[in-house]
This record gives C-alpha cells, structure tokens and sequence, in this order.
C-alpha cells in the first residue's frame, strides 16, 4: 500500500506499508482508492509544520489527507451496508488502499450511482460546511455572509443556498468571489471594500447579516466577521483562527465589536443542538454526508465545478508547494491514486 506522509514541515512522502487483505475482521471493509482530495487550508497548515490540531497526529512521521473515494474490494462476513464493488467515500488519508470497520470515525458512506467520483469526493467537506448551519441553528430565510472562499466556504455557499439561505460571499480575489456566484450566492464582495458595510445592508433591506460562516483563518477575517454580522447575530466559527499566524498584539473581542453589539460566537465543532429527541445524535454516523451525497444526486449541488488540478499521486508534494504559495487560482485538487 502506498500512502502519503508528513515526515516533517514541507518533507511529504510516498511510503510503502504492508496491508494485510487476506484476513479481513468480521466488521473490517477493504477499499482500494480512486481518487483523494486536497483540503487545502487544514492540509497546508499541517504541511508548513503549523500549530497542531486537537485530534491529529502529534508527531511525524504523519498521515495527511480525510477526504477519499474508492472502491469496495472485500467484506467481512458481519458487513451489512456495503459489498463488493460498492463506491465509498470515506475520511481516511491520502493512500492507495486501506480497511477500516463498517461504523467507525473513517465514516465509510456508500455513493449513489448517479453521482460523480469527482463530485462525491467532496461529500464529507461539504457535510462540515452544511454543519456550520446546524451548528448555528439556521433558520430559512435568513442572511448569510461566508467569508473565506476557499473549497470548504464554498461549500457553505453552495449548500446555503440549496436549504434557504440568502447567501453572501466574502473573499480577497476576484477569481474567488467570480467561484462564489458560481455555486450560489445571490451577492458577492470583496472583504475589504470600503463600502462594503453599505452594500450590505442594501442587499439585506437594512435587516443586515443574521450569520457569518467563518471559514478563513487570519485574524482580519475574524475581524471582518465581527464587522459584517448585525447586532445580536451569530458567528459560526470554522476555521482555525490563528494557525500559523503571529501572535496578536490586538484585542480581539472589541467592546465595540462584541459586547455592545451582543453578538454570539459558535465553535463548529462535536455536535449540534436539536429540539426532537431521536435516542441517538440524528446527524451523526455519516447522516449529514448522506445528506450532503443525496443534494448531489439530484443535481442541486455540484462540487467538481470547483475543480483546479488534477495530478496523479505521485505529484502530490507540487500540489502541497503550490498551496503552500497561497495560489490564488488553485480551489479544488484532486489526487488519482488509479495505476
């Protein structure tokens, strides 16, 4: 088996490991690898050696990569929801094949047929950002401003507007904001216009923005965020604020921006709330992804149109060196792990 791993800041390798497919545990699913996806913001920061992330690999050697399509290969005799030759996708890391139990953290969650690999792949991305919703307790009809435009807020913009979102794109490139309208949002602007406070509220009939999807990791997003939400709004926060950036030598949680403006902020992150009792978390166990997969099934969502670069996996450091650049023209990347 061949997988990708991190063996310290900018030193990313394709490792041989032995996997053993011969013996296969009761629960235990094999999967060979189609194609992975690049999460460029998460991934890089684990590439140029920032800050850890709780639940990650504390040290290298590392996997990177949780975003994988492949195919079913082999089933252990207590396997119920998939056989062979079953598309998958899965949060397993950038590698060639692996095994991993039918109901686990990887969330193995079966492809409908009519949904392209390259659309599907993204599936578990697109559930995080459907998750910032949740999170938030949206409410139809609402505004919501998502800045960053990267593939994970362009998920939030694409899935906001298929479940009643009036929707707001917040970037630093025009190639972003041009990618933004593209999935579905109804207003696009640049986040530091100057006059952006006034087209907003043009766009929102004075009502201004109700949520702010945080996708970005800078501190001037967080600002902008702040800035952008109205009184007593929410900020659903995402993104990593700070990784890899200098520690702060400002305030940031203003009186002015905060407290006066009694704004809430949401961490995006274990569960969501949710009024209706079901004996177990309603969302959980891959059901957001299967929701996410069922939007793409009939067409209201396509993820592959944010599609930049393809390489072969062997190619895979150059795409990492480019996003470690900040190639404001690299989105989607797609890895092919088929020889």
């Amino acid at each position: 088996m061949k997988i990708a791993m991190l063996h310290g800041p900018r030193d990313l390798r394709i490792d041989e490991v032995e996997l053993d497919t011969e013996n296969l545990g009761e629960h235990d699913v094999w999967v060979q690898t189609e194609i992975s996806a690049l999460k460029i913001g998460t991934d890089r920061g684990n590439y140029e050696g920032a800050e850890h992330v709780p639940g990650a690999p504390q040290q290298s050697p590392r996997w990177v990569g949780d975003s994988n399509l492949g195919i079913v290969k082999g089933v252990g005799n207590a396997v119920t929801r998939l056989k062979v030759g079953d598309r998958v996708v899965s949060r397993k890391f950038h590698q060639s094949e692996y095994m991993a139990p039918e109901s686990g953290p990887e969330n193995l969650v079966k492809v409908p047929g009519n949904v392209a690999s390259e659309d599907a792949v993204w599936s578990h991305l697109y559930a995080l950002s459907y998750h910032c919703y949740q999170k938030a307790m949206f409410v139809p009809g609402e505004y919501v401003a998502v800045v960053g435009l990267g593939v994970l807020g362009l998920g939030a913009v694409a899935v906001g507007s298929q479940i009643g979102a009036r929707v707001i794109g917040l970037g630093n490139s025009p190639v972003r904001l041009e990618m933004g309208r593209k999935m579905g949002a109804q207003a696009c602007f640049m986040s530091d216009d100057s006059d952006l406070q006034s087209k907003l509220g043009e766009f929102t009939g004075g009502i201004g923005v109700d949520l702010v999807i945080l996708t970005a990791n800078p501190w001037p997003a967080f600002r902008a965020a702040l800035e952008t939400v109205r009184d007593n709004g929410r900020v659903a926060i995402v993104s990593l604020l700070g990784r890899g950036e200098e520690q702060l030598d400002f305030n940031p949680l203003p009186m002015n921006l905060f407290y006066i403006k009694g704004i809430s902020l949401i961490a995006v992150s274990n569960e969501a709330g949710y009024l209706y009792s079901h004996g177990e978390n309603r969302f959980g166990g891959g059901r957001q992804c299967e929701f996410v997969l069922s939007m793409m099934d009939e067409g209201r969502i396509k993820p592959s149109g944010l599609i930049t670069h393809r390489f072969p996996y062997g190619r895979m450091k150059e795409a990492y060196e480019m996003a470690y650049s900040r190639e404001k023209n690299m989105l989607g990347v797609i890895f092919d792990w088929r020889e």
